[in-house]
């Protein structure tokens, strides 16, 4: 994602981390003056219709604090300032900006607060400085805060990208975001602090019902969170339109997918936001629910470019290690340990999202590249001196440890083996050279599925080559599972060169067989590797892209009559094109029709329902349940 290079180092809502001396006075400003006997206000930090916000020092306590000061001819501003500080009194959690007093002298009404360095969500946004991975960590810490609020009788009212802290830590890599002003929050038992009827928040993050005047639940702040993390995934909000007028006629309606939007974000997470979004409030899940969708799919996200790097965090004016030390802020470690202050930073390559559930999963990628080592080091040339067993345990350790460094290295031991004047297999080790190189151009940053595409062959061998699109489809994201289906023909192909078998239209005339070039590598470029690129004959990797793209979204695992139709009519669709493809691929190629197109294809299909009937368990225990009245 291309972000733009926007600095926020001037914009006063916040305090940005990067000043010199974090006690300087803005231009123009009063100067340091005393309130309430022991705030003394250093610093302005922004300015609204309900009174300005200063940076102060509790010289009683000795700590910074935010004071909001409201004048007192300001009637609204007063009440509400006294509501934010009844509703806040009550909640105590990481993930809410703390209220420490409620006080007034003769001119002002004061609201004296944590002081929270770091940026709005909303400038963080508008600086494009979010990865996916930074939103879904943002979006279950604010879960946990409302899951607070709600069991303490407060709904916030007013949840929106503006009232979002995403604090320095978190910022850093571990730590919390926060929601602040509770200036409109409606406290549910005693008195009501706005009638029914009464329409207050912000219209472009309001739940239906709430601007209806109905009476709110905490179903209305999950609403508008929701709608707020999905701004920051899509760049836009569905609701907002030129005016309030035109935005007002756009509440209650339905909202276009998530999915529909971002088809690389995971399925799950689609469907638990779109379910957040559902105009009945019954139907919505909780916030404890909504937290854990989003925490689950937490390592499947990208962090490129996010705010675990230090590129993005100097350009926002969050600190890097050096300001970090210098306010006391610690990051943590990957895994989870609380890095010393002069720990050097780490690269955003250095910090990936490990989580014990990432494991097996893990464990089978190294496997599976140890396997594959296993067979390249005992099929593709002589019987190498060392021990070939050791050779894949040592690359199966290292695939394991480092997906995706470990395969490159594998992948280069076995390329320098075959060069090498023991094997003398130049011409073979280009292949599998051109093999591997495709996988990391078609799944990027998936490392743990570059071995995957080996399964292609192996079912081709059994005659159900076209079965590995069920398997691609079992990709978390619709660009995944393209790549994916996409590098099992690729390789599928190659396969084809190596072996000399037809595994599904069989090599492109001139091919020969791998004993004419697999000791040159001019050779192997004009007798394999030509051949492939100058004819159709790779063309069907396009077909195995896209229908492995599509069979999630066909067969969803919530009808199984429906799922069987669909699935059935998927198979028809790829036996079909497959076969139009043979009868144009027949002239280059050296079978007419695909081989195991027909079992394949309904292989494949079967693949996709038994994985998605498996899967339905699981994601109706996450499927949201009405609240109680």
């Amino acid at each position: 994602m291309n972000r733009s290079e926007i600095s926020l180092a001037d914009e006063h809502g916040t305090l940005p981390l990067g000043s010199a001396d974090p006690t300087e006075r803005l231009p123009g400003g009063p100067g340091p003056r005393l309130v309430l006997g022991r705030y003394r206000l250093e610093r302005r930090l922004g300015a609204g219709g309900f009174g300005v916000v200063w940076m102060a020092w509790d010289e009683k306590l000795e700590r910074e604090v935010a004071v909001k000061a409201i004048p007192r001819e300001r009637g609204s501003g007063e009440e509400r300032v006294e509501r934010e500080a009844r509703a806040a009194a009550r909640l105590a959690h990481p993930a809410i900006v703390g209220i420490y007093e409620l006080a007034s002298d003769p001119e002002d009404v004061y609201l004296v607060s944590e002081l929270v360095r770091g940026r709005t969500l909303a400038e963080l946004q508008r600086a494009r400085a979010l990865a996916d991975r930074d939103v879904a960590r943002i979006g279950a810490d604010l879960c946990d805060a409302l899951s607070h609020a709600h069991a303490r009788g407060v709904i916030h009212r007013d949840v929106k990208p503006g009232n979002v802290m995403v604090v320095a830590e978190p910022a850093a890599g571990a730590g919390f975001a926060k929601l602040a002003d509770f200036g409109v929050a409606h406290v549910v038992s005693g008195d009501p602090l706005t009638r029914t009827g009464d329409v207050v928040g912000t219209l472009a993050y309001m739940a239906p019902e709430q601007a209806e005047g109905a009476r709110v639940t905490g179903a209305s702040d999950v609403y508008s969170l929701a709608l707020t993390l999905y701004e920051c995934w899509t760049g836009r909000n569905p609701v907002r339109a030129g005016g309030p007028a035109a935005t007002a006629r756009r509440l209650g309606r339905p909202l276009p997918s998530l999915r529909s939007l971002r088809r690389d974000l995971p399925r799950d997470l689609c469907d638990a936001l779109d379910d957040a979004l559902d105009i009945d409030p019954d139907t919505r899940p909780s916030p404890a629910e909504l937290a854990l969708a989003l925490r689950s799919v937490v390592p499947e996200l990208d962090d490129e470019g996010g705010l675990v790097e230090p590129a993005t965090l100097r350009r926002v004016g969050l600190p890097t290690t050096e300001r970090r030390a210098r306010f006391g802020l610690r990051r943590r470690t990957a895994d989870g340990r609380v890095a010393p202050p002069d720990a050097p930073e780490a690269s955003a390559a250095e910090r990936p999202a490990f989580t014990w559930r990432m494991v097996p999963r893990r464990l089978a990628a190294g496997a599976a590249a140890g396997a594959l080592v296993l067979a390249a080091l005992e099929g593709l040339g002589p019987e190498p001196s060392f021990s070939a067993a050791a050779a894949a345990g040592a690359a199966a350790l290292a695939v394991a440890l480092l997906p995706r460094i470990g395969w490159l290295l594998a992948v280069a031991g076995v390329c320098a083996w075959l060069v090498s004047p023991e094997a003398d297999r130049q011409g073979t080790a280009l292949v599998v050279a051109v093999a591997a190189a495709a996988v990391p151009f078609l799944l990027p940053r998936a490392g743990l599925l570059w071995s995957v595409p080996a399964v292609a062959p192996l079912l081709g061998t059994v005659a159900l080559g076209p079965a590995f699109v069920g398997v691609a489809a079992l990709a978390s994201t619709p660009w995944r599972r393209a790549g994916l289906g996409a590098a099992g023909f690729v390789w599928l192909a190659l396969a084809e060169a190596v072996t000399g078998q037809a595994l599904l239209y069989g090599s492109p005339d001139g091919t020969l067989p791998r004993a004419d070039w697999g000791g040159s590598i001019s050779a192997a470029i004009s007798d394999a590797l030509e051949p492939l690129v100058t004819t159709p004959a790779l063309v069907p990797a396009l077909v195995w892209a896209a229908f492995a793209a599509v069979l999630p979204l066909v067969v969803r695992g919530r009808w199984p009559a429906l799922d069987i139709m669909a699935a059935a009519l998927w198979a028809v669709g790829l036996m079909a094109v497959q076969a139009l493809l043979g009868d144009a691929l027949a002239p280059d190629v050296a079978l007419g029709s695909a081989r195991g197109a027909v079992a394949g294809a309904f292989g494949a299909a079967i693949v996709a329902l038994a994985v998605a009937r498996l899967r339905a368990p699981a994601e109706a225990l996450r499927t949201p349940r009405a609240s109680p009245a």
